[in-house]
């Protein structure tokens, strides 16, 4: 595990530690987790570091979420830096080291989504993986890019790695739940009323950290061969209100490719039901 002492790499260390996984958590300065069976300290903008700090640890898999997790804290080159190279190094040493898998931590920024001055571009529903992606602010270009670069490792005739990057959007703890979710007004109305924390700047997509974490583990279990994205995202909107309605209402010009039934997601998650066996467990509407 790369960023191993971030919000969902601590949580992933404790979920593959529960399933009876070894783990090595390789970041950047101090150790600040109690998780992992070996720390390592390793600079991922150095190939060389990553290289010797994933063959230190001896390990099968690796799960790289090691990445500045948005545009707002660093110059554009260096979140561009961050989330593009040190993806390419964790793949080149992956590949090297002969590695059975490689997770990638990837986001619905890919898409072109929240950070963008632009609406997302939605041109149907539900979203699959093949949907275009137009990103304009430097975190989803990175992202994009991170994508493309796997295709790449993926389709080379030596590969023999499980490649996959996951579509992660905002992702939320328990605790965060229950402030998120529990008294927050969800009706069109507030939706219309572009409230930051509506979800309508990703496509109203959330995801529970357990979710969040087992799509991950599941990645890596995975045995086909070459790159695949998935979309990671729970099962229902932020909204309280009918998929159907927000689509109508926020999407007039999308084409609807099938009819929506209650609250569920605007995206298709058919791909990780298919190639992971995961579907997400848990929804706001719960708490």
């Amino acid at each position: 595990m790369t960023g191993g002492n971030g919000k969902i790499g601590r949580a992933l260390l404790k979920h593959l530690n529960e399933h009876g996984y070894e783990t090595a958590n390789v970041a950047r300065g101090k150790r600040r987790e109690e998780i992992s069976d070996t720390y390592v300290t390793a600079d991922l903008l150095d190939a060389g570091e990553t290289y010797g700090a994933l063959a230190k640890t001896g390990a099968d898999a690796v799960i790289h979420m090691g990445t500045i997790p948005g545009p707002n804290t660093h110059p554009e080159y260096r979140t561009y830096e961050s989330n593009v190279m040190s993806a390419m190094y964790v793949l080149e040493a992956s590949q090297s080291l002969g590695l059975e898998s490689c997770c990638l931590a990837s986001s619905i920024n890919a898409m072109g989504a929240e950070h963008q001055r632009r609406d997302p571009e939605v041109e149907y529903l539900p979203i699959d993986e093949s949907h275009p992606r137009t990103p304009d602010d430097i975190y989803g270009i990175a992202k994009h890019a991170m994508e493309v670069t796997a295709d790449g490792y993926g389709r080379r005739p030596d590969n023999h790695i499980t490649i996959s990057t996951l579509r992660y959007p905002w992702v939320l703890s328990e605790e965060e739940f229950g402030e998120t979710f529990a008294e927050s007004d969800r009706s069109m109305a507030t939706l219309r009323n572009n409230d930051p924390w509506s979800g309508k700047e990703v496509m109203f997509s959330y995801l529970h950290i357990d979710d969040a974490c087992a799509i991950a583990r599941k990645a890596v279990e995975a045995q086909y061969r070459g790159h695949e994205t998935f979309w990671a995202v729970a099962g229902d909107t932020t909204a309280a209100e009918p998929t159907a309605d927000v689509a109508a209402e926020f999407y007039p010009d999308a084409t609807v490719c099938s009819e929506f039934q209650g609250h569920e997601t605007l995206f298709d998650l058919s791909k990780a039901d298919t190639m992971l066996d995961w579907r997400p467990q848990h929804s706001w509407r719960d708490f």
